[in-house]
Order: C-alpha cells, then sequence, then structure tokens
C-alpha cells in the first residue's frame, strides 16, 4: 500500500511531504471507524489476505465492489481511504475544497521527475511557471503543426503491420503502440528520433521508463521490512533512473548546440527559449530536463495503454469496429491522408476510445487533499490536508452514473444526449481540475487517428482463446495481447468477420 507518510495537514500546499515526526495512524479522517474495510483484517500486517502485490488495483476493485463507495486498506500499518462513488468523486473535484496530492507511486516517481508538471507538489512554483510556459504548445494552432509528424510516424507503424500481415505473423500490440507513442511524444515535442521501429527489442528507454514505474509500483506494496532485502531492485532503479536523465540530457544538449536559426517550434524549444509572458521567468535547466522526462514519459505511457484497450474491444466486437471503420469512410473519402480538421469529426471512433478508457483508464487513480477542514458525503469528516484516493477504474463503473451493466463495452455511453445526462464528474480518465492533464487534447488527438489509420487499412482478428488480462505499473496495460491483421479486401467476407468471443 502506499506511504501514508505522505499525508500532510496543508491545505494551499496540498501534497507536501510530511514534518518529521509524522505518525502513519494520523490519517486526517476522524471517524475512520465509520469506513469500512476489508474482512479478515490480520493484526500488524492488515489487509493482506487474497491480495497480490502485482495488482494493487484490480484487488482494489474487488474489494470495492463488496465494500461500497468509499473504503479503506491497511497494509504494514499503513492506511489508505479510497473513494469511487460518483457523488463522493463530484464532491472531491470540486478545487475549492480539494487539491491534487502527490502520494501512493506518483510520489516515488520524484527522484525521476522531481517538480515536473505531473510530480510536483502543489506548493513548489515551477509547477505553475511550467505550466503556463507550455499551455500555448497544445493550443489548436500547434496542434495541427503535430499532426503531419503524427501522420508521419504513424505511417511507420502500418509499414510494420504491413510486413507482419503479408508474413502471416501476429502483431504484439501494446509493444507496437509503445513504439508509436514513444516516436510521437519525442518527434512532436523534441524533434527527436528514437528509431523505435528499427529495433527488435525495446528502446532502452521503454525498458529504463517500465523498470522505474514497476519500481515505483513496487514500493507502494512491499513491506518495511523487507526493505533491506530489495537492494538489488534499488540499484537497478538508479541506473534507469540515470539512464532517462542521460539521455534527456542529451537531447537538450543537441539543441543548444544546434543552429539557434533553425527553430522548430516545438515543446523543447519554448522550454529554453519562451519566458513567462507576465514575470519574464525562464525554466532551469535542471527542470527543463524534469518537464522532458515528465512528456516522454507520462506522454506516451498512458496513449498507448488507451490504444492497446480500444484495439482490443474493436477486435473482439466486429459490430463496433464496422460502424467505427464506416465512419472514417465517409469522413475521409478517397484522401490518401486525413487533414488535421477531419479527425475530430470522426465521433464514433472518439465515442469507442472513450469507452475503452471508461473501462481501463490507463491511470487508473488520482489523489485529492483537503484545503481545510471539511465533511465528505456529509458523513466523512476530513481535515485539513487528509486526503482520499479516488479510484477511477470504479468511478467509471458506478452504476448510479452508468445503468445497470457498466462493464460491458458500449461507446453509445458517449452519444451527446447520454453525456448530457450523466451526473458532472464520473468520468476522469485524464484527471481533474488545475492538475489535470496538460496533453489530454494531444492524447485524445493521436489515438484517434491512429484507430483511423487502423481500421481504415486491417482487419483486426483475435488470438482464439485469449482472455483479457492487466499488467499494472503505475498505469495499466493490456498483457500479452496480439492481434492477427488481414489487410482490407484480402479474403472472403464470411472468413473476415470469423472472430472470437
Amino acid at each position: 500500500m502506499a506511504d501514508v507518510a505522505q499525508t500532510t495537514r496543508q491545505a494551499e500546499g496540498a501534497g507536501s511531504p510530511p514534518p518529521k515526526g509524522f505518525r502513519g495512524a494520523e490519517l486526517g479522517w476522524p471517524r475512520l471507524d465509520r469506513i469500512p474495510h476489508p474482512p479478515r483484517r490480520v493484526p500488524l500486517l492488515g489487509d493482506v489476505l487474497g491480495v497480490d502485490p502485482r495488482t494493487p488495483v484490480q484487488d482494489s476493485m474487488r474489494i470495492a465492489a463488496g465494500l461500497g463507495p468509499v473504503f479503506r486498506r491497511k497494509a504494514f500499518g499503513k492506511e489508505i481511504v479510497f473513494v469511487w462513488g460518483a457523488r463522493l468523486a463530484a464532491e472531491l473535484a470540486d478545487e475549492t475544497r480539494f487539491a491534487k496530492h502527490v502520494g501512493l507511486g506518483v510520489a516515488n516517481l520524484r527522484p525521476l521527475a522531481g517538480d515536473g508538471l505531473f510530480t510536483a507538489y502543489n506548493h513548489e512554483p515551477n509547477w505553475q511557471l511550467a505550466h503556463d510556459i507550455l499551455a500555448p504548445g497544445f493550443s489548436r494552432e500547434a496542434m495541427a503543426a503535430y499532426h503531419p509528424l503524427m501522420l508521419d510516424v504513424a505511417g511507420r507503424l502500418l509499414d510494420h503491420w504491413d510486413a507482419r500481415a503479408a508474413a502471416g505473423r501476429t502483431v504484439d500490440v501494446p509493444g507496437d503502440m509503445t513504439k508509436l507513442t514513444l516516436e510521437t511524444i519525442a518527434r512532436t515535442g523534441f524533434s527527436h528520433d528514437f528509431g523505435s521501429f528499427e529495433r527488435a527489442r525495446p528502446h532502452p528507454f521503454v525498458t529504463a521508463m517500465v523498470g522505474t514505474l514497476s519500481y515505483a509500483q513496487r514500493r507502494n506494496v512491499q513491506p518495511p521490512v523487507l526493505a533491506p532485502l530489495l537492494r538489488g531492485a534499488e540499484r537497478r532503479n538508479a541506473a534507469h533512473v540515470a539512464y532517462l536523465h542521460r539521455t534527456v540530457d542529451e537531447v537538450v544538449a543537441a539543441r543548444r548546440a544546434a543552429d539557434a536559426s533553425a527553430a522548430r517550434g516545438d515543446l523543447l524549444d519554448r522550454m529554453l527559449e519562451v519566458a513567462h509572458p507576465r514575470t519574464g521567468e525562464r525554466l532551469s535547466a535542471e527542470n527543463i530536463r524534469r518537464q522532458v522526462i515528465t512528456f516522454l514519459v507520462a506522454g506516451h505511457e498512458t496513449t498507448s495503454g488507451a490504444l492497446s484497450f480500444a484495439l482490443h474491444y474493436l477486435a473482439r466486437h466486429p459490430e463496433v469496429l464496422a460502424r467505427a471503420r464506416e465512419e472514417v469512410d465517409q469522413v475521409w473519402g478517397d484522401a490518401a491522408s486525413p487533414a488535421y480538421d477531419q479527425v475530430a469529426k470522426l465521433r464514433y471512433v472518439r465515442r469507442v476510445l472513450d469507452e475503452s478508457l471508461r473501462l481501463w483508464p490507463t491511470a487508473p487513480a488520482f489523489s485529492r487533499q483537503a484545503r481545510a477542514d471539511t465533511v465528505l458525503g456529509g458523513v466523512h469528516p476530513m481535515r485539513r490536508g487528509a486526503w482520499a484516493l479516488v479510484l477511477t477504474v470504479m468511478l467509471h463503473r458506478d452504476p448510479e452514473a452508468w445503468g445497470p451493466h457498466p462493464g460491458e463495452f458500449d461507446p453509445d455511453r458517449f452519444t451527446p444526449a447520454a453525456v448530457r445526462a450523466r451526473p458532472a464528474h464520473v468520468f476522469k480518465p485524464f484527471g481533474t481540475g488545475a492538475r489535470a492533464c496538460i496533453g489530454r487534447q494531444f492524447a485524445l488527438h493521436e489515438a484517434t487517428l491512429v484507430l483511423a489509420l487502423l481500421l481504415r487499412r486491417y482487419d483486426l482478428l483475435p488470438e482464439p482463446g485469449y482472455r483479457l488480462r492487466v499488467a499494472e505499473r503505475l498505469t495499466l496495460m493490456p498483457r500479452d495481447l496480439r492481434l492477427r491483421l488481414v489487410r482490407r479486401g484480402g479474403r472472403a467476407p464470411e472468413e473476415r468477420h470469423a472472430r472470437g468471443a
């Protein structure tokens, strides 16, 4: 479980480290006894029976289904309050009462990303400075400039998949989506090419990133008594962090050494050249490194998961695939490649993506911390600084918001009428409030574009007998997902639509 030592009693500085001597039992929830916990709690150990340290999110989903919209879990003296009910989550989304809390695995990533946009504490000034400088990098004008680069990277994926299809070989969906999204953010944000598709194995950057995320997750669930036994993992993580820092430093150094007249207009140019519009302050060299790492990691890890889950559901639901493909054909017509504005017209493809993100939000939770003493849901008093973990993956399955069968895949949940009929704050794949993901529109445009390109080009066929399993490394990703591809028109329609259950 997470390090409760991250809990504080601050308000505007929500998410800051606790003072020395802070006791883990001081959760800031005066009536913790009102919040249910799993049965069979073991003295000293806590709620450890029947759980798997490799799947804390999925264990929490199972526990949530039995205990209701607010519950608590304890392990090795550390206790967390989980919230997933739609009405309670709406309260926690109120920026006047609650702020982001940097807790759980996010705090474990601070040795890697420091006060980058994702890992900064609210009181750290570099968050607002970087946000104000970089926000124009996600404007409509900037997004339109990224579009050709996204198409170019997607073309490399298509070439790779064409070769696999011609050879009758399956494709590694999560692996290839990771290559795609890493190259996309590297090219558009930093004019850098990792050469992922030319490699038989994952790029070392990906290996180091996955190792660091996995280590951050492991630190959440490891018993303190085992810490001395994990020195090897600690050393490997330190090596991964050093490699990621070194790689980014090389990218930044190459840009600084380049001809200043050859401005690229990407995110790195903004970091190096643009001052804050009001204060004139610039990002420091150290913070630039942290922001580049943040974008490279967060900018590709979650999007690759979203694409992978969407492709899984498309392959399993031929009627949805056919409808989405028909929309692509109608909107794009005979054009060799889509214009930027045409991607936004793929409304059904976007619904497929949103429904996949509903069922498996690749960032499965986020933490919120009370700005002042308050009462959650009129029942649960919270002191200033008390925090709760919003279990997004269960919020997205609350029958109160999503109806009697929330576990079923149905893109029509995102028709305009259905969205208007739902309560606010029940769909949060990108977090909430001022600290929500700055790259949301970038990720949605990229993912919608890629799904449409793949639908237009291939039939997607699942491997017989495959059942979705989810890997956890702070983010969520389908495990061992492979698909068989057939170029459209490559075989008889009756065979083309023979898919597994």
